[in-house]
């Protein structure tokens, strides 16, 4: 089973459709460009309330598997 299931969703209503993490408006792409800038994942827990490591987690997965899916972008 997916970790990500339920935990990530997107509503055309919330963040212009976005994936987010469920009842907020942290996007998936918010976190994983803080994680990529450097920040560790306690540090970003900590600037967004409500935030967990099991939805930076599933935040990750769900990109992960939307990368292994998906179309590639040239680098």
């Amino acid at each position: 089973m997916m970790k990500h299931a339920g935990r990530i969703v997107a509503a055309p209503d919330i963040m212009l459709g976005k994936p987010v993490v469920a009842g907020t408006r942290i996007t998936v792409e918010l976190i994983v460009r803080k994680l990529a800038g450097g920040i560790t994942v306690d540090e970003l827990i900590d600037s967004y309330p409500g935030l967990s490591k099991d939805d930076v987690f599933a935040a990750l997965e769900y990109s992960a598997d939307v990368l292994a899916g998906g179309e590639m972008i040239p680098v």
